[in-house]
């Protein structure tokens, strides 16, 4: 009889490469901790507003957070990083002294063991690598497309917000007006949003509403995310903010929104250290939760509005 499990490992060695979670993890912890929230936009951005490979294609998931926080720190304009040999093939020389940047890539192999009882037991293992990149800021000698002084394809702001307001009637969401506050209710799943004259700038507003569809993502007819059913919890509540807030960001760099408008996710600051202080592995589990809601929001949209780049990791 063969039985199946999931084991999770990681499969680099040395000291550097077993601590990445928790490099990642209090890098998060030291920005939360002055107060900044590290999946805040870069102040400057190009496209859709995500990191992207030599090839265009954007970096996802927990790769987003590290490398937004790295372009925020180093005051770097251009949004593509990539690595040393992919930078020297491009006729690119990374500069003397430049420190690289550390980002994952994960998958899960399938092997089958042989339990004390003679059974056959097929395991998932899943396995975390780590490889360097580097901003094209930090090279010389890149083609010029590497290093956009402006950003053509930006959309005005008229025209993003025409963009966002089509893709959350897209989603077909039971969104109602009204109200001061804005909220997400699980038990009668439909979304409270005040009305957008109520907000300083237009983007703030789906920005907002954007942390609400985060909620929506996770009901048991959609995603069913165990965090969303589980909001009477102190700990669910902060682990579904977190949650939430990285969906937000990721759908409004998909939408070339400024997420950071939204400030009343500070008052969620302190229950967001204690999640993360006792976990190294959660950031990376709530990035992919993210990822994975963002996507949801998108194949809602019709086929022509969709996005490229799905399948990055």
């Amino acid at each position: 009889m063969r039985k199946s499990s999931t084991t999770h490992t990681t499969a680099n060695t040395g000291t550097e490469r077993a601590d990445l979670y928790q490099t990642v993890t209090d890098a998060i912890l030291a920005e939360l901790e002055l107060g900044l929230k590290p999946w805040r936009r870069p102040w400057r951005t190009t496209g859709a507003g995500f990191p992207l490979r030599h090839t265009g294609q954007p970096y996802r998931g927990i790769n987003t957070l590290v490398l937004w926080m790295a372009m925020c720190a180093h005051r770097y304009t251009s949004p593509y990083f990539m690595t040393y040999r992919q930078a020297q093939e491009l006729g690119g020389q990374v500069r003397k002294g430049e420190t690289a940047t550390t980002v994952t890539y994960s998958d899960t192999i399938r092997r089958v063991e042989e339990t004390p009882d003679g059974e056959e037991e097929e395991r998932r293992i899943w396995f975390l690598k780590s490889y360097a990149v580097f901003n094209a800021g930090q090279i010389d000698g890149l083609p010029e497309r590497y290093h956009p002084a402006s950003d053509p394809a930006e959309a005005a702001p008229v025209q993003r917000i025409e963009a966002a307001e089509r893709f959350f009637t897209d989603t077909g969401a039971d969104i109602r007006p009204g109200g001061q506050r804005a909220f997400y209710t699980p038990n009668l799943d439909y979304i409270r949003m005040p009305a957008i004259a109520d907000f300083i700038y237009p983007e703030a507003y789906y920005a907002t509403l954007a942390h609400e569809m985060g909620h929506w993502t996770g009901h048991p007819s959609r995603l069913n995310r165990e965090t969303i059913t589980r909001r009477h919890s102190e700990e669910a509540r902060a682990v579904e903010e977190i949650l939430a807030e990285l969906t937000a960001a990721f759908t409004c760099a998909s939408l070339g929104i400024d997420h950071d408008l939204r400030q009343d996710s500070t008052a969620y600051i302190g229950s967001w250290l204690r999640v993360l202080a006792s976990d190294k592995r959660f950031i990376f589990v709530a990035a992919a939760h993210a990822q994975r809601a963002c996507d949801y929001l998108w194949s809602l949209q019709p086929e022509e509005h969709q996005i490229s780049g799905a399948a990055a990791e």
